[in-house]
């Protein structure tokens, strides 16, 4: 007969379960479990007595990271075709992101991937086929994302919908709050005082965030909030947005949370006969190629590129290291002919 002392649990402990029995953090007990030499002796020695009273056994990819790595990270994209080619502000995620890895000697995976395909994917990552996972542009809808994170060590570019419980995630993001209400202020500043929204998903931070920075601007200024339209982020959904926002009335002023919503925003004006900024002052988001090629140019907050940043921190993480778990960088209001 098996002595019950030692029996193994029914229920496999996790990871976040050690840690929080060992009193450090997930990343540590990866990093003990991976053989790191980075640990000091005493976490060391409670990360183990843990892994030992509860009978703790690494998944498949924590045993790959300690045995063989593949040198491989994907990046992963919850977003349809159209979107992932349509985007400027994903293009340049991706650039910044594959020059930093392969600089560092990884293999620089993409992977497209939405509700009907996240249970393969997950799949996929828990065969070991990478070390590691930088996810851009997730949705709250995105649930599959959030198991991603228990499988290999995720980095995501903007700030995460959910937090797991026990640990919030690793992420790199500037301050949406604050892109908004500089964005916003600008106008008021140019003497715009029926300021309406081109507002990004309500499923995303971004969108979440950068719509919170309008309202504060002009809460800040005394002035009335004007009409919020709900794009998606793409020219189509700044165009649909910007008619919905003119069947409501012609404001002087308009923030649209990215430069390519604007850009549909700025055809619709030019449609209805409303000049830039003489009529109505447009101030866009991101600072990508297209706000320097649009006619008026687009005054925007000028976001830097992520990607770099952002393989970086899984870089870090890779190598037993402990990066902070927000990374904010700084925003800049570029000012140009739209406003």
């Amino acid at each position: 007969m098996a002595d019950p002392s030692t029996s193994v649990p029914a229920t496999a402990a996790t990871i976040e379960e050690v840690a929080a029995a060992a009193g450090v953090s997930r990343s540590t007990v990866s990093r003990v479990v991976n053989g790191s030499t980075s640990v000091s002796p005493s976490a060391e020695e409670r990360v183990r007595a843990a892994i030992a009273k509860l009978h703790y056994v690494p998944n498949q990819a924590a045993r790959s990271l300690a045995s063989r790595q593949t040198k491989a990270v994907a990046l992963m994209v919850p977003e349809d075709v159209s979107r992932f080619f349509g985007d400027p502000f994903i293009a340049s995620v991706v650039e910044g992101a594959h020059h930093r890895l392969t600089a560092s000697g990884y293999v620089f995976t993409l992977v497209l991937v939405g509700e009907e395909t996240g249970e393969r994917t997950i799949a996929y990552l828990r065969g070991g086929s990478v070390d590691g996972v930088i996810v851009v542009s997730h949705h709250s809808r995105d649930a599959f994302v959030d198991r991603i994170a228990g499988v290999v060590p995720v980095v995501f570019g903007g700030r995460p919908t959910r937090k797991r419980a026990g640990e919030s995630e690793y992420y790199v993001d500037v301050d949406n709050v604050e892109g908004g209400r500089l964005a916003t202020a600008h106008l008021i500043e140019r003497g715009r005082r029926r300021i309406a929204t081109i507002a990004g998903p309500s499923d995303m931070p971004a969108g979440i965030d950068r719509l919170s920075g309008y309202r504060q601007a002009l809460a800040d200024a005394g002035l009335a909030e004007g009409t919020v339209a709900i794009g998606d982020f793409s020219e189509l959904g700044g165009a649909a947005a910007m008619r919905e926002i003119l069947a409501d009335g012609t404001p002087d002023g308009v923030f649209v949370a990215s430069d390519l919503m604007a850009k549909g925003a700025l055809a619709v004006l030019a449609e209805a006969g409303l000049r830039v900024p003489q009529d109505v002052a447009i101030v866009g988001f991101d600072d990508s190629s297209i706000a320097r090629e649009l006619t008026p140019a687009l005054t925007t907050v000028r976001q830097p590129a992520l990607g770099d940043l952002v393989a970086q921190r899984l870089i870090e993480i890779l190598s037993g290291e402990e990066p902070p778990r927000a990374t904010l960088v700084e925003l800049e209001l570029i000012a140009r002919d739209s406003t």
